[in-house]
């Protein structure tokens, strides 16, 4: 029983370690894996590795069968265990498909003035980009007050728009 307690402490180990250096020891295992897409990663063969011990170490420990069957009940737990890693780390990895939010979102979007827009120069516009709000330098061809409610009608550069007062 000592062995398989040693093998689930080992994996548990190993899995604190892919943890904490974080990929640097995925590298490991890149050329072995083939098309496997990640079913040899460390978190994976981790869990593979604790459940073959712990439930082998349980099933040894509580029932009157060898270690044969022992292990046996270990690699299917441990199947079963690497199996469910593989699948939750591909969900998470799938999670963040949202494409990232670009400067041409902002025409059509209303914001508020900040600092007064001259008719000849430059302003300041509170604007909300993938929701969080953004200050950009503002345009316009009529002179607008602080405090107005702006319509974005272009995106001059990667940091300025063209904007016109909102009538409503």
């Amino acid at each position: 029983m000592g062995w398989l307690l040693g093998l689930g402490i080992a994996g548990l180990v190993l899995l604190v370690l892919s943890l904490v250096f974080d990929g640097v020891l995925e590298g490991v295992l890149d050329g072995i894996g083939g098309g496997l897409d990640g079913f040899l990663s460390l978190p994976v063969i981790a869990g593979f590795v604790s459940a073959l011990g712990f439930t082998g170490a349980i099933v040894l420990g509580t029932t009157g069968t060898g270690a044969g069957v022992a292990t046996g009940a270990g690699v299917a737990a441990g199947v079963v265990v690497s199996w469910l890693t593989w699948r939750f780390s591909r969900a998470l990895l799938r999670g963040g498909s949202a494409p990232a939010p670009r400067g041409e979102d902002l025409t059509g979007t209303s914001g508020s003035v900040v600092t007064a827009i001259p008719a000849d120069g430059y302003g300041e516009v509170l604007l909300y980009l993938a929701d969080q709000p953004v200050k950009f330098a503002a345009r316009s061809e009529a002179a607008v007050p602080r405090g107005t409610e702006v319509w974005v009608e272009s995106v001059l550069s990667p940091t300025s728009v063209a904007v016109r007062p909102l009538e409503r």
